[in-house]
């Protein structure tokens, strides 16, 4: 252990309050590590975002005010984990605020082979762009790459976290939330809602990072269905308790609690995580999979979503079904990572003035 090693070690005892704090600058969001960073004023500020440049890109001129708004900037995305829509998506907000990019999506095309050190490509990244977005298979990566530019360089440049390990993925959280709010905007908002969040909880990091996300609504009720073995962890648990958000563990079957959703958000089994292999397949989740059958079960009113990619866990047959807010969802990626852009570079006015 190196001493950068130790010091991040050290950094790591602070509780996440404390820690976020490093990811700010001037009282504003520099960093987006964690979905504890956000607060409901960010959130509603990133929606009014996201609703005028989703306007705005419908005309020609519109689109071309956009992409002179950020033509200076320059982003680096580092991309060691396997990734379809996040990475498009990022690209593509990047490309439509006129931001230019570079990528490394396999690290066996970078130094990494040679030996170099994760801070030293790091840091490296830092000098040619004004941005990194990453993603890694390692839980608490991104949080070391803004610790590092923010404490340890002269090179201070925003860290985006596109996906780290099985802890955090917040700008999925930030799209899913979007999602929500504007599914939900002609039924008082996402207040009051009864959120049901099933499939691989313990290790999915959507799933960790939205539950996050709810201590900034009011009167939200969480209700977790997986198999005892891919029950939400008691740290998120712990977190919901110490905001007073109620939240029940259903481990029988999804049926169950299907009645009481407003809004389902299904994950697939996370089995890149599997400690030892076929893991997962040794679990039985045959009761936790959304069939035509249970639509019945369903409010009409009710929201369905998913963060992708899927496998069984939804029959494609639901596809059609207006409650099927999954694809949706997925192109809300684009606008939100955009907005967020825009937010952490302190463009955003130009944005809503336009």
């Amino acid at each position: 252990m190196n001493i950068l090693d130790e010091e991040f070690a050290e950094f790591q005892k602070l509780p996440t309050e404390e820690r976020i704090g490093c990811f700010e600058k001037n009282g504003r969001l520099f960093d987006m590590i964690r979905s504890q960073q956000l607060n409901r004023e960010i959130i509603d500020d990133i929606y009014r975002i996201t609703n005028h440049l989703r306007r705005i890109s419908k005309s020609k001129p519109g689109s071309v005010f956009m992409q002179n708004i950020l033509c200076h900037k320059r982003a680096m995305l580092w991309f060691t984990q396997p990734s379809s829509r996040t990475f498009l998506s990022f690209e593509s907000a990047c490309h439509m605020l006129g931001i230019k990019t570079s990528e490394i999506r396999d690290a066996r095309v970078s130094s990494e082979v040679k030996g170099e050190s994760y801070d030293d490509s790091l840091r490296t990244f830092s000098s040619y762009t004004d941005l990194i977005i990453m993603r890694h298979k390692g839980e608490n990566i991104a949080e070391r790459a803004a610790w590092l530019l923010n404490t340890r360089t002269n090179r201070q440049v925003p860290v985006i976290n596109g996906g780290s390990g099985s802890d955090q993925h917040p700008t999925q959280a930030i799209l899913d939330v979007y999602t929500l709010q504007r599914s939900f905007e002609k039924q008082g908002g996402l207040d009051g809602k009864t959120i049901l969040m099933c499939g691989d909880l313990k290790r999915g990091r959507t799933a960790r990072s939205l539950s996050y996300l709810m201590k900034n609504f009011e009167d939200i009720k969480i209700i977790y269905a997986a198999p005892q073995a891919f029950q939400m962890k008691e740290d998120v648990c712990s977190f919901l308790e110490r905001h007073n958000i109620p939240y029940l563990l259903e481990t029988e079957a999804l049926e169950n609690v299907l009645p009481e959703a407003d809004a389902i958000y299904v994950t697939r089994i996370q089995d890149e995580h599997d400690a030892i292999a076929d893991e997962s397949s040794r679990i039985d989740t045959s009761r936790f999979r959304l069939r035509p059958l249970d639509m019945s079960k369903v409010k009409s009113t009710a929201v369905i979503m998913h963060p992708f990619p899927r496998r069984d866990e939804i029959d494609v047959a639901i596809d059609s079904d207006p409650r099927a807010m999954y694809w949706r969802q997925e192109r809300n990626g684009m606008w939100t990572r955009a907005a967020l852009i825009a937010y952490i570079f302190d463009v955003h006015d130009e944005i809503l003035n336009y």
